[in-house]
């Protein structure tokens, strides 16, 4: 039970920190800006539903990827390490992923209806870091008991996001400017960690690979 408890903890540390949703905050109410309350909370609700559903394809998709490719979970964990890093030291300092969100002239209402699936359900939400985490995690995921584990957690976390995005003008306000920038660097500081955790759990074993082949 004790090991369930660790596990469930490192996906919703790793998960919550990747997907990030207080640095999504301000994005998300930015492109929403022209909804009403009930259109923005149905925005949220659909995006977080899709990037739920993404992940869940990649989580459960992921070896039979790497199987058709010929790729071997190591390599993944490396280039995972690496694109972890890259956000993190993003998030550290405190820039916003470079999302692409239309102009004033531009909101047009198709725009506004596909807004929740690109780019806030993909790739703002479930970005290339929650996929190849879901993936790794997945393969990691030795019992039925872990699997059920992770996609719960996986769950709890959109759902949290979902509550997040919905009540995203109070939070934003009580944290103002600076409150936002110091939780992005704290998310990016602990990404960066786990990057280096992925990166070297990848590596050690090609390197005794190739030491003793």
């Amino acid at each position: 039970m004790t090991e369930l408890y660790t596990y469930g903890l490192l996906v919703f540390t790793s998960f919550f920190t990747l997907i990030n949703p207080l640095g999504t905050m301000p994005i998300f109410m930015s492109m929403t800006s022209t909804l009403d309350k009930q259109r923005r909370k149905q925005t949220a609700k659909k995006a977080t539903l899709v990037a739920f559903f993404t992940i869940l394809a990649f989580a459960f998709s992921g070896q039979i990827l790497f199987d058709f490719f010929g790729i071997s979970v190591n390599s993944f964990r490396i280039v995972g390490g690496v694109i972890f890093f890259a956000m993190g030291w993003d998030m550290l300092q405190a820039r916003l992923g470079n999302i692409k969100h239309a102009d004033n002239e531009e909101k047009i209402d198709a725009y506004i209806e596909d807004i929740s699936i690109t780019p806030l359900a993909i790739p703002m939400i479930c970005g290339p870091g929650a996929i190849t985490n879901a993936i790794i995690l997945m393969e990691d995921a030795g019992t039925i008991s872990q699997k059920t584990v992770l996609i719960t957690v996986i769950a709890f976390v959109l759902l949290l996001t979902y509550l997040i995005l919905v009540g995203a003008s109070k939070i934003t306000d009580k944290l103002g400017s600076t409150g936002n920038k110091v939780m992005m660097r704290l998310m990016g500081l602990i990404v960066m960690v786990i990057a280096v955790e992925f990166f070297f759990s990848g590596l050690k074993p090609i390197v005794l690979g190739m030491i003793h082949p």
